[in-house]
């Protein structure tokens, strides 16, 4: 064999082994405008303040270009941080500046995260089910990922305590407010037994808030971090990509001192910094528009979106099959009577050009294949009327399918 004709090295056994998103492979699938698509956690793009944005970016790249357009500190612009910080103590969490690093979405924090606290084979707790690229960081990462009991409200705390005793885990990750994929929130003394649970047993919590601000109804729940014994060893994740822009790719990690800077260390060798001129211009938006108007505008609409679906689930799902009604955020999510297996049912229900994402890819262990997920916010309500009349003529058209 010659030189020319030896074989290049392998991939990583953890870019070999780890699988892509289900939800993008799905979104590839459906591009066709034609489909009506529930698949994706798209915000609306009608509802963007591109007026509000845009005078942002032309403000700073006017008033200081040279620093707009230059290299900026790993932890994140000084002004952004600032802003975000008087964003956590109007809300309950002192926090000044120091606590917090900028990250590009909050799915780099995610990532971050994961180099900085988690060793090949360590244990992390996950909701279940949970976050698909939540799983896919802590399976690059080599963790071993077990899931957490939940019913409708969510994290069981008695399983997790056991699960603790059990596992020794590193961190246990959770989404506690509208979560992806169930839109459930965790009610306050769950987080708090949780709280107690991480002190008294020595565990990180991943708080990961993408749709808090996104409520439609109810009363604010205060972030675990808040909460006695979690206030050490929380870690908190946020992002504007539910609030502002997906496409600014600007989220934050707030945390405690040491792993801030483990994280910015991770994040220099991943990325130097989060773009200067989106950073610059998301705090002059914030300094010249009122955030909290436009998300409240923004909620209105989603909770009309909402209703829609809500109404119209009755009348094209099979009989038996149940769902939640989430007081925010983006997602529904239902499960088929016993004998439907969603995944196996999709291609049949893309047919008729309107989409959704099996549940079976969120579950760590063993999957409900009788689950999905539907986003109703990128859709208007006459859409959303379509959509659904689409997935009941799709389902109508195919026999049961039993359970593998």
């Amino acid at each position: 064999m010659t030189v020319a004709d030896a074989p290049v090295p392998e991939l990583a056994s953890r870019a070999r082994d780890v699988g892509g998103s289900p939800v993008r492979d799905i979104l590839a699938v459906t591009a066709r405008p034609e489909v009506i698509n529930f698949a994706g956690g798209l915000p609306a793009p009608e509802l963007f303040d591109a007026d509000g944005i845009a005078a942002a970016f032309r403000a700073v790249l006017a008033e200081t270009p040279e620093r707009a357009l230059q290299y900026s500190t790993t932890e994140g612009e000084p002004s952004l941080r600032a802003a975000l910080a008087e964003r956590f103590a109007v809300r309950g969490l002192a926090t000044v500046a120091d606590d917090l690093l900028v990250t590009t979405g909050s799915q780099q924090g995610l990532s971050l995260l994961a180099t900085a606290l988690v060793e090949p084979g360590d244990t992390v707790l996950v909701e279940d089910p949970c976050y698909l690229a939540a799983l896919q960081a802590f399976a690059f990462a080599g963790a071993r990922v077990v899931p957490v009991p939940c019913d409708g409200a969510g994290i069981d705390p008695d399983a997790l305590d056991a699960l603790v005793v059990r596992h020794r885990p590193k961190l246990l990750y959770t989404v506690p407010t509208f979560q992806n994929p169930t839109g459930r929130t965790l009610p306050a003394e769950r987080r708090a037994a949780i709280a107690r649970i991480a002190g008294r047993r020595g565990l990180w919590i991943v708080e990961d808030d993408p749709y808090g601000e996104l409520r439609f109804e109810g009363e604010r729940v205060p972030w675990v971090a808040t909460y006695p014994g979690a206030e050490d060893r929380t870690v908190l994740l946020g992002s504007f990509s539910k609030v502002m822009a997906p496409g600014l790719r600007l989220g934050w990690l707030r945390g405690p001192a040491a792993l801030v800077r483990a994280c910015v260390v991770a994040k220099q060798a991943a990325d130097l910094h989060t773009p200067t001129v989106n950073q610059l211009a998301a705090a002059r938006y914030l300094a010249d528009c009122d955030l909290d108007a436009h998300v409240a505008r923004v909620g209105g609409v989603y909770r009309e979106r909402r209703d829609a679906m809500l109404a119209g689930l009755g009348e094209v799902l099979p009989s038996g099959a149940r769902w939640g009604r989430p007081e925010g955020g983006m997602f529904v999510w239902v499960t088929l009577p016993s004998g439907w297996d969603a995944g196996a049912l999709l291609p049949s229900v893309i047919a008729h050009d309107v989409a959704y994402v099996p549940g079976a890819p969120f579950f760590a262990g063993a999957p409900d294949v009788g689950t999905l997920r539907l986003c109703f916010v990128t859709q208007a309500v006459d859409e959303i009327g379509e959509g659904l009349r689409r997935l009941g003529a799709g389902l109508k058209d195919l026999r049961r399918s039993p359970r593998p």
